[in-house]
């Protein structure tokens, strides 16, 4: 998989700090990276990262900040 054909977009929330997490859809998966580390990459499928999107919107994870 050739990261450097990745198209990286960063959340709207994130506004114009350098700090944020990226996403990029790349040969049917889907790439996470934090920006301030981009070699540090996650991989995992549309479905997964739907369910997560989903959850975090719904405020599953709300309790651990």
């Amino acid at each position: 998989m050739k990261m450097s054909k990745a198209k990286w977009q960063k959340s709207s929330f994130s506004g114009d700090r350098d700090e944020c997490v990226e996403a990029a859809g790349l040969d049917g998966k889907i790439l996470i990276r934090e920006s301030d580390d981009p070699e540090a990459v996650v991989t995992t499928t549309p479905a997964r990262w739907r369910t997560f999107i989903c959850d975090v919107k719904s405020g599953e994870f709300d309790h651990l900040i």
